[in-house]
C-alpha cells in the first residue's frame, strides 16, 4: 500500500505526477527542480537553482512527515559536470555531518532549461 504526497509548500508539478510515494516507511520523491513556488520561475544561476531544489525537497519532505536527515539516498542531475564542486558546496549546507549515499550525473538537458535536479529516498 502507496500514499500519494502533495506538498503545498513546493511547486506543482510539471507533469503528470506527484511529489512523492510513501510506501511503509520510505518515500520515494520524484525530482525535484529549482522553481521559486510562488512564480514558477527558475532563479539564475546553479547555485541559486540547487539551493532552491533543496528547499523544495524539504518541503516535499515536510509534507511525508519527514526532514533532511531521514534522506538516505539522493540522485542529483546536473546539465553541466563543470557545475560538480559549485553544487556540492551548496549540497553540503543542506546535509551537515554524515550525508546520504548520492549518485550525480550530467544530463542532455532538463525540465524548463533547469540546470539542476534532485531526487531523493527518505526513511522513517
Amino acid at each position: 500500500m502507496n500514499q500519494t504526497i502533495t506538498a503545498p509548500k513546493a511547486p506543482a508539478a510539471v507533469g503528470p505526477y506527484c511529489h512523492a510515494k510513501l510506501a511503509g516507511n520510505t518515500l520515494y520523491t520524484s525530482g525535484q527542480l529549482g522553481l521559486i513556488p510562488a512564480a514558477g520561475k527558475l532563479p539564475e544561476g546553479v547555485e541559486a537553482q540547487a539551493a532552491q531544489a533543496l528547499d523544495n525537497l524539504g518541503a516535499v519532505l515536510e509534507a511525508a512527515g519527514m526532514g533532511l536527515t531521514d534522506v538516505v539516498k539522493t540522485t542529483v542531475f546536473l546539465a553541466d559536470m563543470k557545475d560538480f564542486s559549485a553544487v556540492n558546496a551548496v549540497y553540503a549546507k543542506y546535509f551537515p555531518g554524515e550525508a546520504p549515499a548520492r549518485s550525480c550525473v550530467q544530463v542532455a538537458a532538463l525540465p524548463m532549461g533547469a540546470l539542476f535536479e534532485i531526487e531523493a529516498v527518505a526513511v522513517r
